[in-house]
């Protein structure tokens, strides 16, 4: 079903069959100003056809009307191609990518070797021994201990001192 609006449009542009034409015209309240309207309407649209004609372009405005056109699909076109990057020209391509993974393992493989190279551990350290082949002197510390506890799993040794009021002046310092 129309709207009043759509059918007052449809009636000042006669578009409407004869009955609904008769039915729109017994339904309006104010029928001459509806005509004073419908006849302003059809004026004005006579007026603007005859002052609004497209004039016809010379040979020369026609040639740039088609090259304007052209131009600016041509610019659509390149709008879309740049939007979609080319994978094949990327710098990252995928042997890039494989080449560039290999060479850092590599590198990882050679620096893992020379700086993590364990090497042979002996069981005791040197300054274990030296303190184990010193004696406590009994004049400096009468009642002084030595206990050692070893654990070959773990590579610990513990050296338990008790009642050492110092160590002699030749093991300070090393």
């Amino acid at each position: 079903m129309k709207t009043f609006e759509e059918k007052f449009t449809a009636w000042i542009d006669d578009q409407l069959s004869d009955a609904e034409r008769a039915q729109f015209e017994a339904a309006l309240p104010d029928r001459p100003a509806a005509d004073a309207e419908k006849e302003q309407a059809h004026k004005l649209g006579a007026f603007l056809k005859e002052q609004l004609k497209t004039r016809a372009m010379a040979n020369e405005e026609f040639f740039h009307h088609q090259l304007r056109g052209r131009i600016a699909r041509e610019k659509a076109d390149e709008s879309e191609t740049q939007s979609l990057p080319d994978l094949r020209t990327t710098w990252w391509s995928i042997r890039r990518l494989l080449w560039a993974g290999v060479t850092s393992l590599a590198i990882f493989v050679v620096c893992t070797f020379f700086v993590v190279r364990e090497k042979q551990t002996q069981d005791q350290s040197q300054y274990l021994s030296q303190i184990l082949n010193a004696r406590v002197d009994p004049a400096v510390s009468p009642d002084a201990t030595v206990s050692i506890f070893q654990t070959k799993e773990d590579r610990v040794t513990v050296l338990w001192v008790d009642g050492l009021k110092s160590l002699p002046s030749d093991y300070a310092a090393k």
